[in-house]
C-alpha cells in the first residue's frame, strides 16, 4: 500500500475544524497552522465562515475534489456520512480521531465504515486514534515538529496516549522522529501496512512499536521478518497479562491472545521486544548511534568499588562480559592516577579520580586500543562531580567528545541520578545529556538501563547485520 500521501500530503480538510483551543478535541487545524503545514489547508465547520484570513467551508461537500488526507473531529454517528461525503469528493485518505467504535461494542458502524472504503478506494486510519506526525511533511497532532536532530526513526502506535507519551519521551532524548502513526482501531489500514512502508523507506533506520493486537498475524510476521532484515523493529505489546488483555479490548477492541505465543513468534521473526516504554526509548536510543556495539566485552570505568561490582553482577546477569583488560592498558591508565583506592583492571574503579575529566577522557582511550574490549562505559557521577569538579562542569564533556575523536569504539555513558531533588545537580546533569546526545552518543540514567539496551541490541543485531 502507497502510504506517500499519507505522510507528505500536499492539501489537509480538517472535518469539524476548532477555531481556538479547548473543546474536548484536538485542535488539529490549529496544530497544522502553527507547525508550518505548507500544503494547502481546508476547515469544515458550519459555524464560521472566515476565521482570521482562513475560509472556513460548511460541509464536505463544500470542498474541491481530490484533497490528499482528510481528519475527523465530529461525532461517530456522523462518521458514515461523512465518509460518504470524502468519497464523492475523491479524498484519498480519512482519519477519525473520533472514538465510539468497536471499542465501545459499536461493531456494525466500524463493518459499514470499512465496506464502503473498500469499495471506493479510500483508506482509513483509525478510527480511535491521533493519527500521523511527519516531520518532513509538517503535520503533527502536537504543536511542533522536530527539525535539529537526525529524522531517521519510525513508531507506530495502537494507543494515542502511548504514541503522545513516546513523541515526548523521544523528543526528549534527542530521537529524531522522522514519521509517527497512532493507527487506533486499524479497520483499514493496519500495523503491517504501516510496518511494510516503513520497512522501504531508506531515511528510517529504526522502527519502534506499541501493539496491543493484529488484525491478520501471519501477514505482519511475514512482513517483520522482512523488515528486521534490513532494520531493527522494537515492539511493546499492550495486554501482555489476562488484566491488561481485557483493558485493551475496552481501550481499542484488540483480542486478547496469549503473550507467550505471541512474543516467541515476534522473537523467531526478529523483532526485539521491551516490557515498558522507557525501555522501548533506551534501545532505540542505541540502536539509532553510528557507533554500536559489535560484541559483548565490556569495558566499564568509574568513581568507587561498589560502583563498579555492581555494574559487573548486572553485566553478567544480562549476558554481558568484563575481560581482564591487558598488561599495557593497564599500565597506561596508572600513569593519571595513584595506586590507592583505585584499581586498573576491568571493571576500572578510578577512585576520586573518577570525578576527574580528564582522567575519564584517558581512560576511555586505554580501553579504547584493547582489543578485548567491544564497548565502553564510562560511569559519571555527576552529583559528586557537581560538588567536586566544579571548575569542569563547562570543559569537563568537550574533553571527553574529544577524546571520542580518536576512538573506534561505541561509548555509552552513564549519568547518575542520585540528587535528583537538587535543582543545580539536575541542571549539571541534564546539560552533561544535551551535550552527549547531540554528539549521538546514547545516554544512560542507571547502568540497568544501560546494559538493557545493550544486550536487547546485541541480541538483535547476533543474527542480523548491524545497519
Amino acid at each position: 500500500m502507497d502510504l506517500e500521501k499519507l505522510f507528505y500530503p500536499s492539501s489537509i480538510a480538517v472535518i469539524g475544524a476548532s477555531a481556538q483551543l479547548g473543546g474536548g478535541k484536538l485542535p488539529y487545524f490549529l496544530i497544522l497552522k502553527m507547525v508550518g503545514f505548507k500544503g494547502d489547508l481546508y476547515p469544515v465547520n458550519p459555524k464560521y465562515d472566515v476565521v482570521d484570513g482562513t475560509r472556513f467551508y460548511h460541509s464536505v461537500d463544500d470542498l474541491p475534489e481530490g484533497i490528499d488526507f482528510a481528519i475527523v473531529s465530529a461525532p461517530a454517528r456522523e462518521s458514515l456520512a461523512i465518509l460518504r461525503a470524502a468519497i464523492r469528493k475523491k479524498i484519498k485518505f480519512i482519519h477519525y480521531f473520533t472514538a465510539g467504535f468497536s471499542e465501545a461494542g459499536n461493531y456494525e458502524l466500524e463493518g459499514e465504515l470499512q465496506k464502503e472504503a473498500q469499495q471506493n478506494g479510500i483508506h482509513i486510519v483509525g478510527p480511535n486514534c491521533i493519527g500521523v506526525y511527519s516531520s518532513e511533511g509538517n503535520v503533527s497532532f502536537g504543536f511542533s515538529v522536530q527539525e535539529d536532530v537526525d529524522l531517521d526513526t519510525a513508531f507506530i502506535g495502537q494507543s494515542g496516549g502511548v504514541t503522545t507519551n513516546y513523541v515526548h519521551l523521544a523528543i526528549a532524548h534527542r530521537i529524531g522522529l522522522n514519521k509517527v502513526v497512532s493507527f487506533g482501531n486499524q479497520i483499514d489500514i493496519r500495523a503491517e501496512d504501516y510496518l511494510d512502508y516503513f520497512s522501504r523507506d531508506d531515511r528510517l533506520r529504526v522502527i519502534t512499536a506499541y501493539l496491543e493486537d493484529l488484525k491478520d498475524t501471519r501477514r505482519f510476521l511475514d512482513t517483520l521478518k522482512q523488515t528486521t532484515e534490513r532494520k531493527p523493529v522494537i515492539l511493546l505489546k499492550g495486554g501482555m497479562t489476562d488484566v491488561g488483555a481485557k483493558a485493551a479490548a475496552s481501550h481499542t477492541g484488540a483480542l486478547a491472545s496469549d503473550y507467550k505465543v505471541w512474543a516467541a513468534a515476534m522473537r523467531q521473526h526478529g523483532a526485539i521486544l521491551v516490557d515498558n516504554l522507557e525501555q522501548l526509548v533506551n534501545v532505540a536510543m542505541l540502536a539509532v548511534c553510528r557507533q554500536k556495539p559489535r560484541g559483548s566485552r565490556v569495558g566499564f570505568l568509574g568513581a568507587g568499588g561498589g560502583t563498579a561490582v555492581t555494574f559487573t553482577d548486572l553485566a553478567a546477569m544480562g549476558g554481558l562480559t568484563l575481560p581482564t583488560l591487558k598488561d599495557s592498558t593497564q599500565e597506561q591508565i596508572s600513569t593519571v592516577i595513584s595506586d590507592v583506592n583505585t584499581s586498573t583492571n576491568n571493571p576500572v574503579d578510578l577512585g576520586m579520580f573518577g570525578f576527574d575529566f580528564n582522567v575519564m577522557a584517558h581512560v576511555i582511550e586505554a580501553l579504547d586500543k584493547d582489543e578485548n574490549i567491544d564497548v565502553i562505559v564510562p560511569f559519571f557521577s555527576v552529583n559528586y562531580i557537581a560538588m567536586f569538579q566544579k571548575s569542569q562542569i563547562e570543559t569537563g564533556p568537550a574533553r571527553i567528545l574529544e577524546s571520542l575523536q580518536h576512538t573506534t569504539k561505541p561509548v555509552v555513558p552513564v549519568l547518575s541520578r542520585y540528587s535528583q531533588d537538587n535543582v543545580e545537580m539536575e541542571e549539571v546533569r541534564v546539560a552533561m545529556f544535551n551535550t552527549f546526545r547531540k554528539a549521538g552518543l546514547p545516554v544512560y540514567a542507571t547502568v540497568q538501563d544501560c546494559i538493557y539496551a545493550v544486550s536487547k541490541y546485541l541480541e538483535w543485531s547476533a543474527h542480523h547485520d548491524c545497519p
